[in-house]
């Protein structure tokens, strides 16, 4: 019987982590190569003393927390581009903004893979 419910809590953890569906992602070397396209709007989803100590000048710095509160002030007709530390948290970002019918790309890896 326990086993049953550690499969149950494996198969949670791996949905929850699966990427929504028609949410690209892209390497941070992928992302060095648009970052100067100021038709993309690039989206920092860590807190702000995250932000605060190391972040990509080119990304704004809106907290997951207040992302939904953000929204409007965000321009549906241009791709954001989402990152955090480690892709989790951009990658929820990403879920809430494609709901709201954005382009979303995530950033592989985030900032723990930048190497910038």
């Amino acid at each position: 019987m326990g086993w049953i419910i550690a499969v149950a809590i494996v198969v949670f953890f791996i949905w929850r982590m699966k990427p929504a569906k028609d949410i690209s992602t892209i390497s941070t070397d992928e992302l060095k190569v648009i970052l100067g396209d100021k038709k993309i709007q690039f989206i920092d989803v860590r807190t702000p003393a995250e932000y605060k100590g190391k972040h990509i000048k080119e990304f704004q710095n809106i907290p997951l927390h207040v992302l939904n509160s953000k929204v409007a002030s965000l321009k549906k007709e241009q791709e954001v581009v989402v990152i955090c530390q480690s892709g989790m948290r951009s990658s929820k970002a990403a879920s809430q903004l494609k709901k709201a019918g954005f382009t979303v790309t995530n950033v592989r890896g985030g900032m723990s893979a930048w190497r910038g």
